[in-house]
Order: structure tokens, then C-alpha cells, then sequence
């Protein structure tokens, strides 16, 4: 007898006492039972549940809440030893590579506190599905498309808020009782990381829940339509249980086609060029500022020049010291900030970063302890690899600071 057949509380009945008050829903779309179970991403009662759902019930495939970088990232830990910083920092990708150090720091310390590692319950959707021969599926979009799109979907003030709850997930020290560990089944592990700023921004909501909701549901429907027609007819996701009642609507309901879905949501919108082109502006408008001076007076030209380089160099290599960067970044950081207008490309926190990195190159102990020393606020400056992105990010703000404090005093030295 199926199990849509049993009653319901002949099925809660029947069910062992680790999937007990576990929540749980099914859904059957195209042929195919969904059994979603949700699941808090550090808990010892998630990885029970999954361990009780795959010996409980059989299935023809498992889902998880992973995409493929994530998977991989869990099934060969060591992996990230093999990273090119240089690379990562010519691709523009350094502040990426450290929002997800800083959200695996954020789940790092409720681990710490517990003795379970993040992820262990999809970790143990993986190895339960390896050991029964069970095909894999890694549903979730990528979390560098998540972050980007989620950081482009607000504006610029709102974004102040996003950065301090990524920082207050590194300094907030204070220990989470268990029980409380348990409440995050009520919210996406992302969301949480940013604190109550998602809660009440929706578009920063649709990015992190909301959208990945309706990617996750068209990679499912996706799967299961490459799938033979006699095979995988009940598939187990396991999720965040934040995502549960969206999945579930998306899956039971979602009309659009699975492929557009996902090709649509997989994009990394533009970014907004207006910021571009008033940096632009402001650049020109002071080194018109800069001309006029000269033409004014050769010794008033010569000192407002120099106010531009003193102040944007010298606040950009402030930005490499506060990152402890060695003196040859620090110095990296002073002469390429200045002439930043005129070379365009890798930005002046990107040279020194790739400065810190060559000089202190990381280590093979630095990679193993990474994830480590990122989950308190000091590790930044103690890991090489962790202090090369900090270095990135300071002298980067450093070089903004500079630049908007030397345009405001050479408006001041001429008017």
C-alpha cells in the first residue's frame, strides 16, 4: 500500500521517533512524489531525520539544497587548497570568495559550540544516497549568483545593512543555546546570517528565499523529466526548512517552464551604471579641479596634486596596514591608488592584494585552516589567504575614502 494511501496519523504513527514533529511535506507533481523534509543546517536532530527518512522509506533519487560547487566543496573538503588567489582576485571574484568565508565562519561557530559540522545533515543525504546506489541530484543555484543578485537587488544604503550583518555574524561571540539552533528550521540559513535586515527587505528576501525557492522546484521538475519513465518516480529532498511551504507551493503549482526558469534565475543581472558613471564624474570634476588650479597658479596646482595623492594613496594604504598587509602591499596599495583614473582594470585593493599574496604566499596549512580561524573575528589577520581578501576589501573602502576626502579639500584649497 502507498503511502499516500495510509492516513495521516496512522503515517505520523508509523513513523520512527527521529522523523517525529520533523517538518515534512509531500508533494506529487508529473508522476512524481516529492518528499521534502526540512532541516536546520547545523543540528543534530536534521542529521537523524535523514538518517530515519532514507532507512524508513525507499527512494529512486535524493535532492539536496547544494549546488555543485557547494557539493563539492563537502565531498572533497580539501579541495580549496587548490585555489589561485591571483586568479580570484584578477576575476573580480575576492569579495565573493569572502562573503561565503564569512557565512561558513557564521555557520563555523554554532558548530564549534556543538561538536556538528555545517551542512552535516545534506552531507548525510550524500553518503546516504552513495551508499544505497541512489542517483544525486544538486538542486540549489549557485551561492556566488545568490549573493551577487541578492546584493543588486537593493539599494545603496541598504547594502551598509547587508555588510554589517555578514560582519556581525564574524563578532557576535555570544554562544546559541541548542533549542534556539533548532528555530532555524523557521529560516534560511543565508537569511539568518544577515539577521532581522532580510526579514524586512523584500528584495533582498526574494533573492535569498524566494527565487531559489522556484529554481530549486524547476531543477527538480528538470531532473525528473531526463529521468527514464520506469525510474525515480520518489525522490527525497532535503532542504532548509525555510524553504518548505515555498518549494512545496512552487512544485504543486509553478506553470513556467523548468529550463526558462532556471536559465532566467541563474543570470547575474547588470550592474547599475549610474554609480559607475557618477564615480567617473567625480573623478573628471576633480582633476578639472586639478587643471584649473594649475592654470590658477603653478605652486596651488603642484599642492592640490599633491593633496590627491597624499590622501587617496595615503588612505588606501591605511586600509593595507589596518589588514596587517606587509610593507610592499602597503606600498602597492599607496601608488595605485592615486592613479586609479588612469588604469582602468584591477582596482588598487586588487594589486595590493595580489602584492600580500606573492610576497606571503599562503601556505598548504593556511588553506586546512581556513574555515577555522575565519569563524573568529582575529583569524582574518592570522590565515595569509584570509588576510590577502582583507587586504582586497580595506584598501578598497580606503581608496573610496581617499578619493571623495581629496575632491572635498581641493574644492576647499580653491574656493
Amino acid at each position: 500500500m502507498s503511502l499516500d494511501a495510509i492516513p495521516t496519523d496512522a503515517l505520523r504513527e508509523a513513523l520512527p521517533q527521529a522523523l517525529v514533529d520533523q517538518p515534512i511535506e509531500r508533494v506529487q507533481r508529473d508522476g512524481v512524489e516529492y518528499v521534502l523534509l526540512g532541516t536546520a543546517h547545523v543540528s543534530r536532530a536534521s542529521v537523524d531525520a535523514v538518517n530515519a527518512m532514507l532507512a524508513h522509506e525507499s527512494f529512486d533519487a535524493v535532492a539536496i539544497e547544494l549546488c555543485e560547487s557547494r557539493a563539492q566543496g563537502m565531498r572533497d573538503p580539501d579541495a580549496f587548497r587548490q585555489t589561485d588567489l591571483f586568479q580570484v582576485i584578477r576575476q573580480g571574484k575576492a569579495g565573493m570568495v569572502a562573503a561565503s568565508l564569512v557565512l561558513s565562519s557564521f555557520q563555523q561557530r554554532l558548530a564549534d559550540q556543538y561538536g556538528i559540522q555545517p551542512g552535516a545533515e545534506m552531507k548525510a543525504a550524500m553518503d546516504g544516497a552513495e551508499a544505497r546506489g541512489t542517483p544525486m541530484w544538486v538542486v540549489d543555484r549557485d551561492v556566488g549568483t545568490t549573493l551577487k543578485r541578492a546584493w543588486r537587488s537593493v539599494g545603496f544604503w541598504q547594502r551598509f545593512g547587508l555588510l554589517g550583518g555578514l560582519l556581525a555574524s564574524v563578532f557576535d561571540r555570544e554562544d546559541i543555546a541548542e533549542h534556539e539552533i533548532e528555530k532555524l528550521k523557521q529560516s534560511d540559513l543565508l537569511e539568518s546570517a544577515f539577521s532581522d535586515f532580510a526579514s524586512q527587505s523584500e528584495p533582498l528576501y526574494r533573492s535569498l528565499i524566494a527565487e531559489r525557492d522556484a529554481y530549486m522546484a524547476a531543477r527538480l521538475r528538470e531532473e525528473a523529466a531526463r529521468s527514464p519513465t520506469s525510474a525515480e518516480r520518489r525522490v527525497l529532498v532535503v532542504i532548509g526548512a525555510g524553504h518548505l511551504k515555498g518549494l512545496a507551493t512552487q512544485l504543486r503549482d509553478g506553470q513556467d517552464d523548468p529550463a526558462t526558469t532556471v536559465a532566467t534565475l541563474a543570470q547575474t543581472p547588470p550592474k547599475a551604471r549610474w554609480p559607475k558613471w557618477v564615480a567617473v564624474g567625480l573623478v573628471i570634476a576633480v582633476f578639472a579641479l586639478i587643471a584649473y588650479a594649475f592654470h590658477r597658479n603653478t605652486a596651488l596646482g603642484t599642492q592640490v596634486l599633491m593633496n590627491w595623492v597624499l590622501l587617496t594613496g595615503g588612505f588606501a594604504a591605511l586600509g593595507a596596514l589596518v589588514a596587517g598587509g606587509h610593507p610592499l602591499s602597503i606600498a602597492a596599495a599607496f601608488v595605485a591608488a592615486p592613479i586609479k583614473p588612469f588604469r582602468p582594470g584591477i582596482p588598487a585593493g586588487g594589486i595590493s592584494a595580489m602584492a600580500e599574496a606573492w610576497v606571503r604566499k599562503p601556505r598548504v596549512g593556511d588553506f586546512e585552516t581556513l574555515r577555522d580561524q575565519v569563524g573568529h573575528w582575529s583569524g582574518w589577520w592570522k590565515n595569509r589567504v584570509a588576510r590577502t581578501l582583507l587586504n582586497f576589501f580595506l584598501v578598497s573602502v580606503g581608496t573610496l575614502i581617499g578619493e571623495y576626502s581629496a575632491g572635498i579639500h581641493i574644492l576647499k584649497s580653491l574656493f
